[in-house]
This record gives C-alpha cells, sequence and structure tokens, in this order.
C-alpha cells in the first residue's frame, strides 16, 4: 500500500509566453514552443513518517508546442538539503509515482532529461518571488498592477500547477536556464504564483 503523502507551500513560474500565458487556457504559445521553470517551497508536509518541511523542489520543461497536445522535456531538481528518506519521498511525488496531482503533470512528460540534487535558494516576498539554482537558473518574477492596485487573479485554469488556488498574474524580471543543453535567456514575459497544496497514498 501506498504511503499518504501531503504537501503544502507556495510556488511560482516563469515562461517565456507573454502576459498571461495562454497555455494554461489550452491555447497555443505566443512564441510556438513553451520554456517554463517551476519552483515549489514545502512549508509543511510529509510521506508517511518522512517529514518534509522546508524543502525545495524545481522543475524545467520545454514543450514543442501547445503544451496539452505535445509531449514534455522535464528536468527535475530536488533540495540538497534532504536526507536520502527525503529525496526518496519527492522523487517518489514529483515523478507521479505517488499519484494525486503530480502525475497529472508528469502524464504530460514524453521525455526526462534528468534528475539531480542541487542547492536551492527559494525567497518569496510579497508581490516577488525567485529562485537560483548555481550555474543552472536565476528565475524572478513580480506581479503586474491590476485595477486599483489589486493583484490580477486567474482562477481556475484547465492547465495548472497549483489546482484549488487563484494564480497571481506576474512578469519576469530575468529567467535565465542553462542545463541539459538548454539555453534560455528571458526577461518580461509571464509569471505565476499562488499557494499550493497536494496529497495522495
Amino acid at each position: 500500500m501506498a504511503e499518504k503523502w501531503n504537501l503544502a507551500g507556495t510556488y511560482f513560474e516563469a515562461c517565456n509566453c507573454d502576459v498571461a500565458c495562454p497555455c494554461v487556457f489550452l491555447s497555443d504559445p505566443t512564441s510556438g514552443d513553451c520554456k517554463v521553470f517551476v519552483g515549489w517551497h514545502v512549508d509543511k508536509g510529509s510521506s508517511g513518517k518522512v517529514a518534509l518541511d522546508g524543502l525545495n523542489v524545481a522543475l524545467a520543461v520545454h514543450a514543442p508546442g501547445n503544451m496539452a497536445a505535445t509531449k514534455w522535456k522535464a528536468a527535475l531538481y530536488f533540495d540538497d538539503k534532504a536526507s536520502e528518506a527525503q529525496k526518496n519521498a519527492l522523487t517518489q511525488i514529483f515523478t507521479g509515482q505517488a499519484g494525486g496531482h503530480p502525475a497529472v503533470l508528469v502524464s504530460f512528460v514524453g521525455e526526462v532529461l534528468g534528475a539531480k540534487s542541487v542547492g536551492i535558494d527559494y525567497h518569496a516576498d510579497g508581490k516577488r518571488r525567485s529562485l537560483k539554482i548555481a550555474n543552472v537558473v536565476e528565475s524572478e518574477i513580480e506581479a503586474i498592477g491590476g485595477a486599483g492596485g489589486s493583484d490580477v487573479t486567474v482562477n481556475a485554469p484547465p492547465l495548472a500547477i497549483a489546482p484549488g488556488f487563484a494564480a497571481t498574474v506576474a512578469k519576469s524580471k530575468k529567467l535565465s536556464y542553462h542545463d541539459y543543453g538548454l539555453t534560455w535567456e528571458i526577461s518580461g514575459k509571464n509569471g505565476f504564483f499562488s499557494r499550493f497544496a497536494y496529497d495522495g497514498g
């Protein structure tokens, strides 16, 4: 019987689409393909008896066309602060083997480029989110201003990283990614952030 697991925290993503990314509505990306980098910070979580509080996970995805109609290339990054047991639990969850929403996301993946343990520097501060992995990625986004100074949000899109939570629409200050033969230098493009909660088992 699979271990019961749950994760809750914050996430953000940045991609090469114009604001706001049409991919979440199952429309074509604005520039032919979608290059997206996602980061999660687990505030509280566990898998069986293994606590997962405070750990980070990141994902790089390249979709060669419409994200719902093409298979993605994906690379996973796990927090090097994780113990072996914690890394095993996160691997089971984020590769879809433990079910839940991550398994839905993994169903779109056609090629796994790799998975590695790295130092992940994740920050959530007001309207800004950032993530850095040395020699791999620097990603920073900031919420765009809405009418009356409120946040602009997208609620319940058909393709969502964090279903059940309205995503705040943001714009990237920077998305620089270099790994597995992929090279992205992007700024002024789309971002989203919100809380997330996943569970399974």
